[in-house]
Formats: C-alpha cells, sequence, structure tokens
C-alpha cells in the first residue's frame, strides 16, 4: 500500500513559475515509476510528466514540454515537478501517481496503481 500526497499548487500569473511536490510512502520508492497527470473542468486527464524508476528517463506532454520539467529525490521519497512559463491553459488539477515494480516508464493512467487527491494550479492571464 502506497500514499501519495501532493503539494506546490497554487495560483500564478502567466508566465510566472511554480513547484509541484509529491511524496509517496513506499519503503522501496526508488522502484516506482512516477507521473503527474492533470485534469482540467470538462476535458480529459492528460500527461504532464513521467518519470522511470531508473536513469531516470523521463517523458513529458505535448504542451508542456521545453517548460515543464520532472524530477525525483529517491532519498526523500519525492517527485517534482518544476513548471515554468505558466499559460491560462495549464490550469488544472494536478494529480500525482506512482507505478509499483515498473518494468518501464508509462505514459497511461491505468497504468498507476496509487494517486494523490490534487493539487490545483490556477494561472491568470
Amino acid at each position: 500500500q502506497v500514499q501519495v500526497v501532493e503539494s506546490g499548487g497554487g495560483m500564478v500569473q502567466a508566465g510566472g513559475s511554480l513547484r509541484l511536490s509529491c511524496v509517496a510512502s513506499g519503503r522501496t520508492f526508488s522502484t516506482y515509476g512516477m507521473a503527474w497527470f492533470r485534469q482540467a473542468p470538462g476535458k480529459e486527464r492528460e500527461l504532464a510528466a513521467a518519470i522511470s524508476s531508473s536513469g531516470p528517463i523521463t517523458a513529458y506532454g505535448d504542451s508542456v514540454k521545453g517548460r515543464f520539467t520532472i524530477s525525483r529525490d529517491n532519498a526523500k521519497n519525492t517527485v517534482y515537478l518544476q513548471m515554468n512559463s505558466l499559460k491560462p491553459e495549464d490550469t488544472a488539477a494536478y494529480y500525482c501517481a506512482a507505478r509499483v515494480k515498473a518494468g518501464s516508464l508509462s505514459p497511461w493512467q491505468y497504468d498507476y496503481d496509487y494517486w494523490g487527491q490534487g493539487t490545483q494550479v490556477t494561472v491568470s492571464s
């Protein structure tokens, strides 16, 4: 059983930056694949970024490439999402997800086993 808790959401003006944090409870966190998904009201949930358990290998949704960076600190059981050059269309609830015993990086939400409750990011124009 893995508990996932996000933090760092808030309100920021367009062009600004925000850093999200995600802490997962597992003793073998270093083996988890981790990802950030986001969902705006009335829209489908989509991948923002994912990071593998080793390497690490990263992947990004097309809409955030070049602006967002995902990273992990295994000593702290924490994954970060650094968001720069924020746009109003980045406004969404952001969810951190953990994939236990992942053999590869996955961009698909159904491949993730544990989810946080989400943290709201609002970007004003």
